[in-house]
């Protein structure tokens, strides 16, 4: 017999979404350690807003944090504004911050009203901290050997906007619209970060990854992994240099130290290989395996560390950091950032990497039964 739709839908329905997840959703595993994450950043939530009786209770800040670290990260939600009118509807983004099926969304306003607060007490590399802590616990994390590279991050601001430093505003439109919005000829002219400026966003920089590439605004997002299970252990975003990928490993180097670490080795590519990287790895004890860069010049590797046979095994270790970068840009959204200021893209990149770490450790531990 033929099935017919029916038009009138149940008034009355009793639905755990509990039950609806299934058992071996990779998300389960994902939501268990950024809780236990959470819970131990409570201290922390505590002291960021006003004391219990005193004005009106906010959206508590675990829920933003699971929504914009870890859904609009994972599910490559294009903006905050979607994935609040995706949450009216969504059983599973719903399940995954504890909400019931008749809670309201709420506007998507709220996360750039609650951003200065986050980024004021560091929240999102508190979030990161947290996270790492749970996978050393573990025994995920090598403590010795590590690997560093460093990624372009486009930012959220166009050719355009690349105006001399000393050149008057622009006036306004008579249309009302905004007037760095305005036609542009800037071919066969020449432009540097010393001599110009975004006026969208002032702390990109021009930046070009090789001859014949493109010259665009971008950011520098720099990754430390560690190399037993290529987890990041840091993702740190800096203005983007010339000499930025090496001028940032020192502070790497320290930061892993103050959080227990022991580094012995340091993994890179070629671009690594210069004196004073080098000479500066040493003097923090650490060995710098890099490859030889022999083009024109004598390498600052010798043959006391190349012969080493760690060294060709931090080599190919080395090399899943480029994965890494991989799925922060295209599952994360950090290929082009959304957010102005080194301050919000760093705070964005803390939040990619937390939810990236997140999925290997949803990878890499048993799923838990369900009683």
């Amino acid at each position: 017999m033929r099935g017919r739709a029916k038009k009138q839908v149940s008034m009355l329905a009793f639905v755990d979404p509990e039950a609806m997840i299934p058992a071996d959703h990779p998300l389960r595993t994902i939501k268990r350690f950024a809780d236990a994450a959470l819970v131990e950043l409570s201290p922390l939530f505590d002291e960021m807003y006003a004391a219990d009786g005193q004005g009106r209770a906010s959206i508590p800040p675990e829920r933003l944090l699971k929504a914009n670290l870890l859904l609009i990260s994972l599910y490559s939600v294009r903006s905050e504004r979607a994935f609040c009118e995706e949450l009216t509807y969504h059983l599973l983004y719903r399940w995954f911050l504890d909400m019931d099926l008749v809670e309201p969304s709420f506007d998507h306003s709220t996360f750039s009203k609650n951003r200065a607060r986050l980024l004021r007490h560091r929240v999102s590399r508190e979030f990161f901290d947290a996270v790492v802590r749970q996978a050393d616990q573990l025994q995920l994390l090598s403590d010795e050997h590590f690997s560093v590279d460093s990624t372009l991050i486009e930012a959220a601001a166009s050719l355009k906007s690349f105006r001399p430093k000393d050149e008057p505003p622009p006036p306004k439109r008579p249309d009302g619209g905004s007037p760095n919005n305005r036609w542009v000829d800037f071919h066969r002219e020449k432009r540097s970060n010393a001599t110009h400026q975004s006026l969208t966003d002032p702390d990109a920089r021009l930046y070009r990854k090789g001859r014949g590439k493109e010259a665009r605004l971008s950011y520098m997002g720099q990754a430390l992994m560690e190399n037993r299970h290529g987890l990041l252990v840091d993702f740190q975003v800096t203005t983007a240099t010339g000499t930025a990928e090496r001028d940032i490993v020192p502070q790497l180097i320290d930061e892993a130290r103050q959080r227990g670490f022991h580094p012995r080795t340091l993994g890179a590519d070629k671009a690594y290989d210069t004196r004073e990287f080098v000479q500066g790895l040493r003097a923090q004890g650490v060995t710098p395996h890099v490859p030889q860069n022999t083009t024109g010049r004598r390498s600052a590797v010798d043959g006391r560390t190349t012969r080493v046979p760690g060294y060709d095994a931090s080599q190919k270790v080395r090399r899943r950091i480029e994965e890494i970068f991989g799925w922060i840009k295209t599952v994360g959204g950090l290929r082009r950032t959304r957010y102005r200021g080194l301050e919000r893209v760093d705070f964005a990149g803390y939040l990619v990497a937390t939810a990236y770490n997140l999925v290997r450790l949803a990878r890499l531990t048993p799923v838990p039964t369900l009683a």
